[in-house]
């Protein structure tokens, strides 16, 4: 409270609060409408940071501070937010640029600091001005001639006005999938507000020798031609690690969300078939998506809970320390929708809504990472190992 009792000022106050949480997006050709980079970017948008931060809608953080610690929270905390506040409400005064941070320095194009190989789609995909498009896939050829290891991963769309989401899988050689289900282990996820994906020290994915990393892409027209060529920046670990990252998931996909439902409910479960250790978890759903909850079922634990889940937002919640999962652990989630005309997002309030890939459908899928050993393959860990 005593630094409050000086004037706040944009420069001694400010501007160490965007940078450690806001320029992250706000910044030249990032995801968000407008740059805070400067007291002159900034000072028209006093006011609606003040509306934001209050109701706690920026930064995004969807996070119930109930249940876990994570790495990558990115939320502020009571003081940041009564500056912030009081810096609009008294004139958003410049203050002194010397009393202010060193800039800090961001990279370009990417979010992550560096990158030692960069792929991207072998040409642009040109997208309708309207109608349904199909989930695309573009495989890409690592041309790796030994097994590399992956530390940090970010996927870039060409055109993010027409990307709802791209998961990107890894081939390996011998596999011929081109689309569809697969038990092909994923590399990343991308959503509306993704960040990059990077893994501990000591822990990694891996992509064999010979491999393609395949985009599966949804396009979703916005009324204009358009077209988009997504890029992938990739980190190598430079050591082999002790743990294999794996990405696992939880989902349910027979379900019937009445129309004109409010609090509709779909879980999905299942055990752990080998020791793992529980990096992140990353909830999706569409546009009737409300809450979204991670748990351990026989501990009764909260892993995770997103009361008011944003389609707009879908976050990967990565725990500040891992969690230890024993083999036979069952984990559940759960979701709940709104699928009645109170939901201002709800493209249909009047019919029933089932599992489908198109946003006016649903989904319910609880994506998470975990560590196994570095010797373990996806198919390995799933085979359940008799007891003695």
């Amino acid at each position: 409270m005593q630094a409050l009792l000086l004037a706040v000022t944009f420069y001694r106050d400010i501007l160490p609060i965007l940078q450690n949480h806001c320029q992250e997006c706000h910044r030249p050709a990032q995801m968000a409408p407008m740059s805070l980079m400067s007291y002159e970017d900034s000072r028209p948008w006093a006011k609606a940071i003040r509306d934001q931060v209050r109701s706690r809608k920026m930064p995004p953080w969807p996070a119930d501070p109930c249940c876990g610690h994570f790495a990558n929270d990115r939320s502020l905390g009571a003081s940041e937010i009564e500056t912030l506040v009081k810096w609009a409400d008294t004139g958003a005064a410049k203050g002194d640029p010397s009393d202010g941070p060193a800039p800090k320095t961001w990279p370009e194009g990417w979010n992550l600091p560096s990158h030692d190989l960069e792929l991207a789609m072998p040409k642009p995909f040109q997208i309708p001005a309207s109608g349904a498009v199909e989930y695309q896939y573009f495989p890409i050829a690592t041309g790796f001639k030994e097994d590399r290891w992956v530390q940090a991963v970010e996927v870039r769309p060409g055109n993010r006005r027409v990307v709802h989401h791209i998961v990107v899988y890894i081939r390996e050689p011998g596999s011929t999938w081109t689309g569809g289900p697969t038990k092909s282990d994923i590399l990343t996820v991308y959503a509306p507000g993704s960040t990059p994906d990077s893994w501990p020290d000591g822990m990694a994915k891996l992509i064999k020798a010979s491999s393609d990393l395949v985009f599966e892409i949804h396009y979703t027209p916005t009324g204009q031609p358009a077209s988009d060529q997504t890029r992938i920046a990739l980190v190598f670990a430079n050591k082999p690690p002790a743990k294999r990252v794996l990405t696992l998931q939880l989902n349910n996909d027979h379900f019937r969300i009445p129309a004109g439902e409010k609090d509709f409910r779909v879980s999905a479960w299942g055990s752990i078939p080998n020791d793992a250790l529980l990096l992140s978890m990353f909830p999706h759903m569409h546009l009737r998506g409300k809450s979204f909850v991670f748990a351990l079922i026989d501990d009764k634990k909260t892993l995770l809970s997103v009361p008011n889940y944003d389609f707009f937002w879908q976050l990967s919640y990565r725990l500040k320390t891992p969690i230890p999962l024993k083999k036979g652990t069952r984990i559940e989630c759960w979701a709940t929708y709104d699928n009645s005309a109170n939901n201002p997002r709800n493209p249909d309030p009047s019919v029933d809504v089932t599992y489908g890939q198109q946003s006016w459908e649903e989904m319910m899928v609880g994506f998470f990472d975990v560590a196994v050993d570095a010797n373990i393959s996806k198919p390995n860990f799933f085979i359940r190992q008799s007891p003695h």
